[in-house]
């Protein structure tokens, strides 16, 4: 069967490929996932919410538990240390009608971390098998984590999670291939997913340092993951996800247009617009106006410009303006470059 042909799973779901864009921080909001499925990640999933903030009514938690039907398939992430209140925010996102709920338990942030959060929670595993279990109970839809190698290089323990994973019912393992010690330094450590997906008796989606079509599908051969998931290089180029497929079915991808990407830039303004108020709409519009300009000629001059223009309209005609002549001018292999080291994987 050629790649054309096959098909693929990530766990219960039938997907179009196996790229998968990461829940990421202050970044993955409704509209840039509808856009990234648009852009054919086979899977989208939510920014980390805190289970606690649900637990306590915070307007903001549940503002950022909000998707379109456009997004399915698409995952919902919480994150917390405390086993009842994450069973109920499971059922939450279930009474949402979210495709699946997501456990965060990788985040390195000390101030997730030092209440037992995050990827504090892989270091003890009888107190997590618990949890699992419970949350696996709790709801009908399917639960899935996102881990990283360990707590550190003398505790990587990712293969002992997965399969306490696997006794509770857990359908995926996602994985980022760095340690909670080495936050976003350092290189992920493929060789080390590889291994743990050798052993596992579910399925694994890889994660770190995916900044190109070539190297997503690269890491998808070599090491034998289930799917591949891409972070900060869907920031530095949108389109990696379609691109990524056309390369794994053997087919080559279109150049990159400056008319294309001023399409991606209005369809991005036009789903900030509808789902926030105009205030809202303009911060998340800098924030990523400010990613996607990262390798262009002129950025740093024009992130100067975007954190000061008060105006939307006047802020999206300076943007139309700079991406249209960096994107003539540019032949794109910037985009293998390392990218917003200090954020996400």
């Amino acid at each position: 069967m050629s790649c054309t042909e096959k098909k693929f799973k990530l766990g219960p779901f039938d997907v179009e490929h196996p790229f998968v864009l990461a829940p990421m921080a202050g970044i993955t909001n409704s509209p840039f996932r509808r856009l990234m499925r648009r852009m054919k990640s086979a899977v989208v999933i939510s920014e980390l919410v805190s289970a606690n903030g649900l637990e306590y009514g915070g307007q903001k938690s549940f503002d950022l538990l909000k998707f379109h039907e456009e997004e399915r398939t698409v995952g919902l992430q919480i994150f917390g240390e405390d086993t009842d209140r994450l069973v109920r925010a499971c059922q939450h996102v279930e009474r949402l009608g979210a495709d699946f709920v997501d456990l965060n338990m990788g985040c390195p942030v000390p101030k997730v971390v030092k209440n037992g959060g995050g990827s504090a929670m892989c270091k003890d595993i009888p107190a997590l098998a618990k949890t699992l279990k419970a949350m696996v109970e709790g709801v009908k839809i399917p639960v899935t984590i996102k881990i990283r190698t360990g707590w550190d290089e003398t505790s990587r323990n990712a293969l002992e999670v997965v399969r306490v994973a696997a006794d509770a019912g857990v359908k995926w393992v996602a994985i980022h291939g760095r340690t909670r010690a080495q936050g976003y330094s350092g290189l992920a450590d493929w060789e080390f997913i590889g291994n743990v997906k050798a052993k596992s008796p579910l399925p694994i989606i890889g994660n770190g340092d995916v900044n190109t079509p070539e190297v997503a599908v690269e890491r998808y051969k070599t090491y034998g993951v289930d799917g591949v998931m891409v972070g900060r290089g869907a920031l530095r180029n949108p389109f990696i996800f379609e691109q990524s497929m056309a390369l794994l079915r053997g087919e080559t991808f279109p150049v990159l247009t400056a008319e294309r990407y001023l399409q991606l830039l209005d369809d991005q303004r036009v789903l900030l617009n509808e789902t926030f108020d105009p205030k809202g709409a303009m911060i998340h519009a800098r924030k990523f106006l400010a990613w996607y300009s990262a390798g262009f000629p002129g950025s740093s001059e024009f992130r100067k410009k975007v954190f000061v223009i008060a105006d939307g309209a006047e802020l999206w005609r300076e943007a139309f303006s700079f991406f249209e002549a960096g994107t003539r001018q540019r032949d794109f292999k910037y985009m293998s470059e390392p990218f917003l080291m200090g954020g996400h994987g």
